[in-house]
């Protein structure tokens, strides 16, 4: 059950932006509701995202790009929305909406501030696989449908080529892990992260707590954008994961089949980034791309999936792109919206690129 949306929710100090630098052609003050190229939808979840989104995050995004520090106050008022409910089955306490939904709160929130967005977006992992775990990992499924038990995600390392980094040996508790897991978000947010070993042909999902031990060690990352994700590299040596916390084994091209399918929804943040671009600069010639965009990547096959993401994340560049040059000598003061969504694209571009993504992005085959 989604709580009506009240003013408790969006309780802390909204600021708004503090650049003195603005210029003529960008609008700063109106909300996306002022040029919205959103859909319309009769799914509470979106309605409530978009309007946390504009009242919320988007007020605060510059502030919490350029605090360092993770987003607790936005990530509460995303959780008592009920939003970090969308990932889990009704069976658990979760929304249970259906992919399109779904990818459109993503975008929704990712247009009032990618930081916090790309925190709450780790949780789908664990949310979704202790889920639909039978096993004793099953026992965080209801506290991550509420929220009460925040989650991360490991498994990018699994698209690098060469030998695994991160690795998996069977014991006699379960399973020992050794290795490194590059990319881990929300590190001092989250108190679980679900992680990808690989053991031969095979992929071991599991769970760790979310705080360093004499078996797992962090070193924190400094981004070009997003920094104030806390996203830091785990290393793993001989930690071992029991059974109870083992959400499954599945075959390494298994999975990447259904990578592959899921790439849909990692494309909702350029959408969201784009929408917001283009609310800041009013009408232009980039509004039928961006609508084009997203009945693209709700239209896609699996195999049209990577030209699709290539063409979004393209898209958002170039929104961002114009906005810069819209907003004129005033963009790159670091209390500006436009030097922050430019470099927030810029991340995207390499956010979840598979080499098929890459390949397209490379050759302009979009």
């Amino acid at each position: 059950m989604i709580a009506p949306l009240t003013p408790q929710f969006f309780s802390f100090e909204q600021r708004a932006n503090t650049s003195k630098f603005e210029a003529d052609f960008v609008n700063y003050s109106d909300g996306m509701g002022q040029h919205s190229l959103s859909i319309s939808t009769t799914c509470p979840q979106v309605d409530i995202a978009r309007r946390l989104a504009d009242d919320v995050l988007f007020p605060a995004t510059v502030e919490t790009d350029r605090s360092g520090k993770i987003p607790t106050q936005q990530l509460q008022a995303i959780q008592d929305a009920g939003l970090y409910g969308i990932f889990s089955t009704e069976a658990v306490g979760g929304s249970n909406l259906s992919d399109g939904d779904r990818n459109l709160v993503i975008e929704a929130l990712a247009g009032g501030c990618l930081t916090s967005t790309f925190i709450w977006q780790q949780h789908a992992g664990p949310a979704s696989a202790t889920a639909a775990c039978e096993g004793a990992a099953h026992r965080y499924a209801e506290g991550l449908a509420r929220g009460d038990i925040r989650g991360g995600v490991a498994f990018a390392h699994l698209l690098r080529q060469g030998p695994p980094v991160l690795r998996a040996e069977p014991c006699a508790d379960g399973w020992q892990i050794s290795g490194t897991a590059p990319y881990i978000t929300g590190w001092g947010d989250v108190d679980i992260v679900l992680i990808a070993a690989r053991c031969q042909d095979s992929i071991i999902w599991g769970i760790v707590p979310g705080i360093e031990s004499a078996t797992m060690s962090a070193r924190m990352l400094e981004l070009a954008a997003v920094n104030s994700t806390s996203t830091a590299v785990i290393t793993f040596d001989q930690h071992v994961i029991t059974s109870d916390d083992i959400t499954s084994v599945v075959p390494f091209d298994t999975w990447l089949e259904n990578y592959r399918m899921g790439l849909r929804a990692n494309g909702s943040l350029a959408l969201g980034l784009t929408g917001r671009c283009l609310s800041l600069l009013g009408p232009s010639d980039l509004d039928h791309e961006y609508l084009a965009a997203r009945e693209r990547l709700d239209a896609a096959t699996v195999d049209e999936l990577p030209a699709a993401r290539a063409n979004a994340s393209d898209l958002c560049m170039r929104s961002a792109t114009m906005l810069v040059a819209a907003s004129g000598g005033g963009a790159v003061a670091l209390s500006h919206h436009a030097q922050l969504l430019a470099r927030q694209a810029m991340f995207l571009l390499v956010q979840s690129q598979t080499s098929e993504i890459r390949g397209h992005q490379l050759a302009r085959t979009f």
